[in-house]
């Protein structure tokens, strides 16, 4: 009986185009030899060091590594390639026939699907979405021939800018036996979940990501595509073999190093996308704007070539998408600085300036950021004691994320951690360099501890019971009375647990007691961080005047 991995492997083998099927791709001696060489003398480079003699990696092993702790996907699903439209090529390469094909796309949408559909003699068929650029599958699945390879859809979709139903795209994926594309170039300006985490359950579904947009990469032109392993092996085949060039890969990878950059670019883009959308719908020259999870929006107008042209007399260029599927009189505005965008506002009529956003934080909020770089780890943490957002956690182990997460939302603050670790080893250097920078940024945010509470407590969880007593006077102790009868929970060891702590508890310069007991290992951890969250909650928690000292000594 086939497990499931040779079912997938199996499903996809019986999609692919014959003669990619039993194809002996291009292959260079690095490949074949896994150890590392000193001298190189089998591709016929020069041999002078100049930073770019030798060719880049075909593989792009740090840069998958680091996208797999951001992105929480496994380094074999991911596919690297020059730009999106690398991908978007190769899956028609890969699967559709040429001249026997068709491939079903929603409209309006990203003109390259059908770009590289035509390039590869494969007949595009449109299914228009809605009045109002909804998806309906039933209608698309409709659309469906006998001969049909691939499905494409984009979402948050361009250039409407709205996600497309994920029930819906689920029912695709449920009813169609091909390849489906659901190219998510925008998704980090939606703040909704990846489809990306679907690609073991369904191994005929792609999901294009890129670095073009909210990492502000794109002249370096990298797109992944997230897929089965069988499918992401087989394009790694096909594709040339150097298709990221050494300075791209090497400045991607720096790029990637700061995530929390990135975050803030991301969330002041969306803070000014909500602004201008509220203020465009109330300018005279416009007829509708359209709901956005995107960096766009896409506005109609009442004389959208009279618009389009003013804003070029005044150096400003915008995308006109007025000959699209539903999109009569539309311009498509994307999302700039806000200085940027107040100049288009101003040309647009708009004649009401508001305080544009800053970026410059609360003065009176306890915040630090703080970094830790060693030869195994490289750890940014950064904590908001008195502001609640999400957690944003990336360390490469996932229920090690699950339970910091536990931190920030219990304790009630703002947490930001990404750690770049040696997990091939084993996941000691992560979890201690964690637990060190954590501790440090908590000691940072509480400045001269004035107003605090000092002191916390106690929590249940399900049939296990956590207590943890904290105080941040200055002295460091600490205690752990936990036992877990494995040796392992999800993908972390239970033996690290109480290092994680302990470390903390020296960096914080606290006194940490811990004691927890139960039937369930994840539930007695779980339990243990949750309570460490609530005590951290009331121990930082401030008076309303913020300045008495709780100490009978005056000082801590």
């Amino acid at each position: 009986m086939m497990n499931s991995e040779n079912r997938n492997a199996a499903a996809i083998r019986a999609l692919l185009r014959e003669n990619i099927r039993n194809i002996v791709p291009y292959s260079t001696a690095r490949d074949d030899c896994k150890a590392r060489m000193e001298i190189y003398l089998d591709a016929n480079e020069s041999p002078f060091d100049n930073g770019v003699n030798r060719y880049p990696s075909p593989h792009q092993p740090e840069l998958k590594k680091r996208l797999s702790v951001l992105k929480g996907i496994r380094e074999e699903n991911i596919f690297l390639g020059n730009g999106s439209d690398e991908p978007i090529d190769l899956v028609f390469r890969l699967f559709c026939p040429p001249g026997e094909s068709s491939m079903v796309q929603i409209t309006p949408t990203y003109g390259m699907y059908r770009v590289a559909a035509e390039i590869n003699d494969v007949e595009v068929i449109d299914s228009p979405l809605g009045p109002d650029f909804s998806l309906d599958a039933s209608s698309l699945l409709g659309k469906i021939r006998e001969d049909t390879k691939v499905i494409f859809l984009c979402s948050p979709n361009n250039p409407s800018g709205n996600l497309l139903d994920r029930d819906e795209i689920l029912k695709i994926l449920d009813n169609f036996g091909g390849i489906t594309v659901v190219d998510e170039a925008y998704i980090d300006f939606s703040g909704a979940e990846s489809l990306a985490g679907l690609v073991e359950k369904y191994p005929g579904l792609i999901v294009l990501q890129t670095l073009s947009k909210a990492w502000g990469m794109a002249g370096l032109r990298i797109g992944m595509a997230v897929a089965d392993r069988n499918i992401v092996d087989i394009m790694s085949r096909i594709k040339y073999p150097y298709n990221i060039s050494v300075p791209d890969q090497t400045r991607a990878a720096e790029l990637l190093s700061d995530p929390f950059r990135t975050m803030d670019r991301v969330a002041l883009l969306v803070k000014e996308r909500e602004r201008m959308s509220r203020i465009l719908g109330t300018l005279p020259c416009v007829d509708k704007v359209w709901h956005s999870d995107a960096n766009f929006l896409l506005v109609k107008f009442f004389r959208k070539d009279d618009v389009f042209s003013d804003l070029a007399e005044h150096g400003i260029i915008v995308r006109d998408r007025s000959s699209a599927h539903n999109c009569e009189g539309c311009l498509r505005i994307t999302v700039g600085t806000p200085e940027e965008n107040d100049r288009l506002l101003s040309v647009l009529g708009w004649e009401n300036p508001e305080t544009s956003y800053t970026g410059v934080p609360d003065t009176a909020d306890r915040t630090a950021s703080c970094s830790r770089k060693t030869g195994e780890t490289s750890v940014i943490v950064r904590v908001n004691l008195d502001r609640f957002r999400r957690p944003e956690i990336a360390t490469g182990l996932h229920f090690f994320d699950h339970m910091l997460e536990q931190i920030g939302f219990h304790a009630g603050i703002t947490l930001d951690v990404v750690c770049f670790g040696d997990l091939e080893t084993d996941d000691h250097h992560t979890i201690e360099d964690v637990a060190i920078a954590l501790g440090e940024c908590f000691y940072s945010a509480l400045g001269d501890k004035a107003g605090i509470g000092r002191y916390g407590f106690s929590l249940p969880m399900d049939e296990a019971e956590a207590a943890v007593l904290l105080d941040l006077g200055g002295r460091t102790d600490f205690r752990w009375d936990v036992t877990f009868a494995g040796d392992r929970t999800g993908d972390v060891s239970t033996q690290m647990f109480p290092h994680f702590f302990k470390s903390l508890a020296e960096h914080l310069k606290c006194n940490l007691h811990i004691r927890a007991s139960g039937e369930n290992d994840h539930h007695i951890i779980e339990g243990v961080f949750k309570a460490f969250a609530r005590a951290l909650r009331q121990a930082v928690e401030r008076s309303t005047s913020g300045t008495s000292v709780p100490s009978s000594k005056g000082s801590l």
